[in-house]
């Protein structure tokens, strides 16, 4: 855990006349020009961002994945990881699920004045790693400082690019009967982590975020030729509203066996006591894969010799029934409808 003391070692800001976040560092100036050069720029230092351009013009070449996401998760920090670290894990893993090898990222920063200097420094910092581990680059950015009172610290926005070297067409519109689904471990950790941090819960065992890179195990699946036919992760909504969504786009059934999805004891226990359905739980390290049947055993062995996804499970099936909806195998043997979630149960998540 970094320290008050590291922070001033490590952070070269006049921090004696700066210690929060002023109006002025989003005002183009001397104050974000220091802001840039002693957080941000040491922090995601490469070729592309040192050229100080209004973008980065680098190299993708054959199909590119794209995408953008905003993150403004309450509270900033939580067992098992940050906004910042959510920023770039959850755009990583949305290229991911296209098939695609991230490659650059870009982050815009929208500061609310007052903000600690020290909790930015923190934030920046956990979005370095997490870069670094998933093995993409910052390269362009932003900043905007708002009014006290107006974006409640921190929200961050990441796109991402990524080179699509696979031939496959992964999309749930690609679905089809006989597909088995596959998930990559436990589901609601991240939604629980968030809950009792937000809400002052403890419990026996810390629950902590499931927050991951996830492109190791989807190039895995890749690399080893497995027929894919659709990637999600699974994030607000959960499991159930993910499997709703693709069940409802390719038209086909699909059965979920309740008995074969992971929950750790404790989030069950909290569930249990909040009346959450950790089917519908967020998470922000889980996926799921459908496969087609001939390659689903040795799929889900190569997920299972992933470290994050030794719990991997054959959870479910697309069965031959053009109705789009999600049905659930219960533990006590009956069988109930899934929906996509109706508003949300945890709200500012991610």
């Amino acid at each position: 855990m970094t320290s008050d003391s590291d922070f001033a070692i490590q952070c070269p800001l006049p921090l004696r006349d700066y210690p929060v976040i002023v109006m002025a560092h989003g005002g183009g100036g001397r104050l974000m020009h220091q802001l840039l050069e002693h957080v941000f720029w040491p922090a995601f230092q490469n070729p592309l961002l040192a050229q100080q351009h209004d973008g980065a013009v680098a190299w993708l070449s054959g199909r590119i994945a794209f995408t953008t996401d905003s993150y403004v998760v309450r509270p900033l920090f939580f067992p098992g990881g940050d906004i910042g670290t959510l920023a770039v894990n959850g755009t990583v893993n949305d290229l991911a699920m296209c098939g695609a090898r991230p490659q650059y990222l870009s982050a815009g920063f929208i500061l609310e004045e007052g903000l600690p200097m020290w909790t930015l420094w923190r934030v920046v910092q956990s979005m370095k790693s997490a870069a670094a581990a998933a093995q993409v680059q910052i390269v362009t950015g932003d900043i905007k400082v708002v009014d006290k009172g107006t974006g409640d610290g921190l929200f961050i926005n990441t796109s991402g690019l990524g080179c699509v070297e696979t031939e496959l067409s992964i999309s749930p519109s690609r679905v089809r009967p006989g597909d088995t689904v596959l998930l990559s471990g436990d589901v609601g950790r991240h939604g629980i982590a968030i809950m009792a941090v937000r809400e002052g819960l403890s419990f026996d065992s810390p629950i902590q975020s499931d927050c991951a890179p996830l492109v190791a195990p989807v190039r895995k699946l890749l690399d080893a030729g497995v027929e894919i036919h659709c990637l999600r992760d699974l994030t607000r909504g959960g499991l159930a509203t993910a499997l709703a969504e693709i069940a409802a786009t390719s038209g086909w059934r699909i059965s979920l066996d309740e008995a074969a999805v992971p929950v750790e004891e404790g989030v069950k226990g909290a569930c249990e006591m909040l009346g959450f359905d950790p089917m519908y739980v967020a998470n922000e390290g889980r996926f799921i894969a459908i496969v087609a049947p001939k390659d689903a055993t040795r799929a889900l062995e190569l997920l299972r010799s992933e470290p994050k996804c030794a719990q991997a499970t054959r959870a479910g099936q697309v069965l031959d029934e053009k109705d789009g909806i999600v049905t659930l195998k219960t533990a006590f043997g009956s069988t109930r409808i899934l929906d996509m979630l109706s508003g949300e149960q945890l709200p500012r998540i991610c």
